[in-house]
């Protein structure tokens, strides 16, 4: 198979954690028989310091020719950064927006998965992170808050900002479709996390998922609030298998789930529209206090080229031989500064490596 991808790779550690990803994928199609081809596009601030702006059109017309999509990080230190001081519009993450928005990339997948090899470094207690878990949080990625219309006015002597939140029956429809397809092939349960008890898209997004849930008979639906789903998450997250929720909702769970894992750099990222073409991306930030040094973790965007491999180009064997592969290298003892353990004893059985040698390990257990 021939595969076509284009790479985003962004800034701060961007750069380097995207070239492992590469490295791991030309592994992999050397292995099985395929062909890639990459074409790389700015977007964010590496797009802002060469043109302006965060995400230009013939940018977006460039990752629309392609099969797929493989990025890193977008953004910088909102402190410090000049990128922060532009307008909301003109800033890195608006490019994120503007793409996801263009590519029509309504369904975003973030597994979340401890690694029996990572338990000491999962902030729970013993006794939770012992039962394991591995779930999947599907995010809808292009309506509610974010999209909604937006203001910020002068009202009675004060200032007033008002950010609207919107769904139609449409966009939850969808993605509850995608959830659904997706636990089919896991463990067969939906948790769809809203806010039913005080606002109307979720009692909207309530009721329409429960009519999607009818053509799932096999699937087990159940209806947590956001506010007790944050609690179980780090009560007892081996209850979940798929978590539906909104935009917003997702956006914020997602990150806690990713660092239950130990950290958030184990945490892959798919985003699909309606078709086979998604854009993959590992769920962390740009990191720009270690970007450069080598010591960036890169197996979150490791998992996603995976992930892609799965998800667009129905490659099973492949994704599975680099899952395991990322497996065998974490039993092998091997470890990046942010998942080694904190413990002495922990430390001593393990081997600090950097960002190149990670995507090196993974490279030689692919067989």
């Amino acid at each position: 198979m021939e595969l076509h991808i284009v790479c985003i790779p962004g800034d701060g550690i961007g750069p380097e954690i995207v070239t492992e990803a590469k490295k791991v994928l030309d592994k992999a199609a050397s292995v099985y028989g395929h062909k890639i081809s990459y074409e790389d596009i700015l977007m964010g601030g590496a797009s802002i310091d060469a043109y302006g702006i965060p995400l230009i059109d013939e940018a977006v017309a460039t990752a629309k020719a392609a099969d797929a999509v493989l990025m890193g990080s977008i953004g910088g230190n909102t402190q410090t950064s000049p990128w922060y001081q532009l307008p909301p519009d003109r800033r890195p993450e608006a490019g994120l927006l503007k793409i996801r928005k263009e590519l029509n990339l309504f369904a975003n997948l973030r597994p979340a998965v401890l690694y029996d090899e990572l338990a000491k470094a999962c902030p729970l207690k013993d006794e939770i992170s012992a039962k394991g878990f591995d779930m999947m949080i599907m995010r809808e990625l292009t309506g509610g808050l974010y999209f909604g219309e937006r203001k910020t006015f002068e009202e009675d002597g004060q200032m007033k900002a008002v950010d609207t939140l919107t769904y139609t029956e449409n966009e939850i429809r969808r993605i509850a479709i995608k959830g659904f397809d997706i636990a089919m092939k896991r463990r067969k349960k939906v948790t769809s996390v809203d806010k039913a008890n005080v606002l109307d898209s979720s009692r909207l997004w309530r009721k329409v998922v429960e009519e999607v849930a009818k053509d799932y008979p096999e699937v087990t639906l159940e209806h947590m609030l956001v506010d007790n789903c944050a609690m179980q998450l780090v009560k007892d997250p081996a209850q979940f298998d798929v978590i539906l929720t909104e935009n917003m909702f997702g956006d914020i769970l997602s990150d806690e789930a990713s660092m239950v894992t130990g950290s958030i750099g184990m945490l892959a990222s798919a985003s699909l529209n309606d078709t086979k073409f998604g854009l993959y991306e590992p769920s962390g930030g740009s990191a720009p206090d270690i970007a450069g040094k080598g010591i960036a973790n890169p197996i979150a965007t490791i998992l996603s080229a995976a992930m892609m491999l799965r998800y667009t180009f129905d490659l099973d064997r492949e994704a599975d031989a680099i899952e395991q592969a990322v497996s065998q290298v974490l039993k092998d003892g091997y470890r990046t500064i942010d998942i080694m353990p904190q413990d002495e004893e922990g430390k001593a059985k393990v081997m600090q490596i950097g960002t190149a040698q990670m995507g090196d390990l993974i490279c030689e257990r692919i067989v």
